[in-house]
């Protein structure tokens, strides 16, 4: 097609890809795309690493051309501000992991994001903020005050909007699975707490209620 540019005709190969079932069940978690993600992994590794496309299918708001982005943007060449700006217009829950996990994690500023997002007054940014420390915990935990974690947790978890909610039980699991020192007390207050406790979980997957979330990783860790 003369004059097609290559973000229109990757905006076309999205849109031929949209499943209204896909999108259905997606819906239900908060998502408004309804392209199958292995399809879309698969457009992502023919196209390769190209950072001025990945703006621009940024730039169109869409759901899975943001998706498609962070898989083909260079982390790295992100500001601190721009990737500030994209946290806060990211909105839903997929676009929001997916940034935060292929994109935020591997850039410089990842550190001074995650203080700053930790205590943002808007819970789906301090969500992205707890997400960063769910790393430091597992990966890096030096210099984190893990029994001051525990405290916010305890404080403020049962009460959390849905996403920050999620994220602080993952923080209070990681610190009990990885940290044996803690373990004792993130059990406890997970128990105390109760959330989660009732979550759906489908057979052979590890249900997200702490305590037995905890338990489960550490006889594994034990296991092998």
């Amino acid at each position: 097609m003369a004059g097609t540019t290559l973000t229109e005709t990757v905006l076309a190969e999205l849109a031929e890809l949209e499943d209204p079932k896909i999108r259905e069940v997606n819906e239900k978690h908060g998502d408004d795309h309804g392209v199958n993600l292995g399809k879309l992994r698969a457009i992502a590794k023919r196209l390769k690493t190209q950072q001025e496309l990945a703006g621009q299918l940024w730039e169109t708001g869409d759901s899975a051309a943001r998706l498609l982005a962070t898989l083909i943007c260079r982390p790295k060449a992100f500001t601190r501000d721009e990737l500030d700006a994209m946290l806060r217009d990211a909105r839903t829950p997929k676009v929001h992991d997916w940034l935060v996990n292929y994109v935020v994690k591997k850039n410089q500023h990842a550190e001074e994001l995650r203080r700053a997002w930790f205590a943002d007054p808007d819970p789906v940014v301090a969500s992205a903020g707890w997400a960063l420390t769910i790393e430091r915990v597992a990966k890096k935990p030096e210099g984190l005050d893990l029994a001051g974690l525990l405290d916010t947790v305890e404080a403020e978890m049962k009460d959390a909007p849905p996403r920050l909610q999620w994220a602080m039980n993952h923080c209070l699991a990681q610190i009990g699975i990885d940290h044996a020192e803690h373990r004792a007390r993130a059990i406890d207050i997970g128990e105390r707490l109760g959330v989660l406790k009732d979550y759906p979980t489908p057979p052979g997957c590890t249900s997200p209620f702490a305590p037995v979330w905890i338990s489960e990783m550490v006889r594994r860790q034990h296991a092998g």
